[in-house]
């Protein structure tokens, strides 16, 4: 199935980024909490940013309602960025410090950082043989925050790592937003999603989904047209984010 054989996208708009991240962590809850009463382990793709850290947050503080058994979720990240463990810029340490660590998730596999590995390319290739020998064919939920360019994950406009192939994860250097070198999952990885959530809030990235979300355009040019779900793919946005649609 290509990308064009998908569901249309699916655009559910909020007032404020507060409200939108409450509505986001609730269906993640519910989607989690669903998953495992049918007696599957869901594998949930991470983001992160400003209105993910606030999701993030809210799974948090609802969690205890929830009946998920966090040590039943598989939790991997979209991309990351090649520093340190203890950085505060790496998207894990962001995620377990919101929720993962307080809810008591078990089961995160985070990119190998750069105390960790030589290079951005040997953690690309370690992450990926993780994703082969821990996960589970994809991702059950996907979120994606949007950059103002429309890049997702570590995937830039006119960036090589646009064409990589063949391959479930790929170092990028130069990036045009420090830190300069990430590791992030290719198209490829990131189109083997059942559901795939962008998650935007602000009028700085108002042009970016109107770009993703019109008829034509290019990839090349942003990157967030690139991936779809196989099953549903919903732009979570708020009105300033959803002002030039």
């Amino acid at each position: 199935m290509t990308t064009d054989d998908r569901p249309a996208p699916l655009i559910e708009v909020h007032t404020d980024p507060e409200t939108l991240a409450t509505a986001v962590a609730g269906e993640l809850l519910n989607r989690i909490a669903d998953a495992q009463a049918a007696g599957h382990v869901p594998d949930i793709g991470l983001t992160g940013g400003t209105i993910a850290d606030a999701i993030h947050r809210e799974v948090a503080r609802m969690a205890a309602d929830s009946g998920v058994d966090w040590g039943a979720v598989r939790f991997w990240f979209g991309d990351e960025r090649f520093v340190d463990a203890d950085s505060p810029d790496r998207n894990a340490v962001q995620a377990r410090a919101a929720f993962l660590d307080e809810v008591g998730a078990t089961r995160v596999h985070e990119v190998p950082a750069a105390d960790q590995a030589p290079d951005a390319e040997s953690a690309a290739s370690s992450y990926s043989s993780t994703v082969r020998a821990e996960g589970n064919g994809g991702f059950d939920v996907l979120m994606l925050g949007v950059g103002p360019d429309g890049h997702i994950a570590s995937l830039f406009p006119g960036h090589p790592g646009l064409d990589v192939t063949d391959a479930i994860a790929t170092a990028v250097h130069d990036s045009p937003k420090p830190p300069p070198d990430r590791v992030t999952l290719t198209f490829e990885a990131l189109d083997r999603s059942q559901a795939v959530w962008f998650l935007v809030s602000g009028d700085a990235k108002a042009d970016a989904v109107a770009r993703a979300l019109a008829d034509d355009g290019t990839i090349a040019e942003t990157p967030a047209r690139g991936v779809k779900g196989r099953a549903e793919t919903t732009w979570f946005l708020d009105h300033a984010a959803a002002s030039k649609l």
